[in-house]
């Protein structure tokens, strides 16, 4: 016989805590092992069942939702937090998603889509609600990547450059890519060199990717 997702219901509002058990319970795959009115009334519950699932609230008196899955991550980092909130703004999303939490999703959820939600959480896939998804894919484009410390004095364009001849292209490619004159593209390898105390282009593809700047997925 398969164990049933076992899961604790973290809600300051005992109705929306009904109701979310009574359809749960109604799924023969899932199992409502706990209920918590807040943050710090759901850490001793996690310890004492080490739930597959969480469904987390994120604005509750005392501790939030945020904090909570935090110490749920340290306490059981098998457990799988999905916010179910009515925020969907970017102050309660990103600090969610930072805290640990695998999905968020909105209270406007439908039941099956709900459960369905719980059972995606339990095998490790994350669903966010689309609005969610698409401030996190609008975030991620937005975001500059970090430059690796060795590169720190090069500008956005050189960085450009030694991405391009890190990618294998050559000059004529790179000033096609990138519009500008062969010239110009061979003052920014001059000074990609100069700055980086490496005698040729060869070296300093090679120093690009040894120091992180590449990767096999960026090409």
């Amino acid at each position: 016989m398969i164990e049933p997702i076992t899961i604790i219901i973290v809600d300051d509002h005992s109705v929306v805590r009904q109701g979310v058990r009574a359809f749960l319970e109604a799924q023969p795959d899932l199992q409502v092992v706990g209920e918590a009115s807040s943050g710090a009334a759901v850490l001793p519950l996690v310890r004492e069942y080490v739930p597959d699932v969480v469904l987390m609230d994120l604005v509750m008196p005392g501790m939030n939702g945020v904090e909570a899955t935090g110490w749920i991550k340290q306490i059981s980092p098998r457990t799988q937090v999905v916010v179910l909130t009515s925020y969907h703004e970017d102050e309660y999303i990103f600090p969610a998603l930072r805290a640990g939490a695998l999905g968020y999703i909105l209270k406007d959820i439908g039941s099956m889509e709900l459960a369905e939600t719980i059972r995606k959480a339990a095998r490790g896939e994350s669903v966010l609600h689309p609005r969610v998804a698409a401030r996190v894919v609008q975030e991620i484009r937005t975001t500059k990547p970090v430059v690796p410390a060795p590169f720190v004095e090069l500008s956005e364009r050189e960085l450009e450059v030694l991405r391009l001849i890190a990618a294998g292209r050559s000059n004529t490619a790179i000033a096609s890519t990138l519009v500008i004159s062969e010239k110009t593209v061979k003052g920014h390898v001059s000074n990609i060199l100069s700055k980086l105390q490496i005698g040729d282009r060869t070296q300093a593809a090679a120093f690009a990717w040894q120091q992180g700047l590449m990767r096999r997925d960026s090409l």
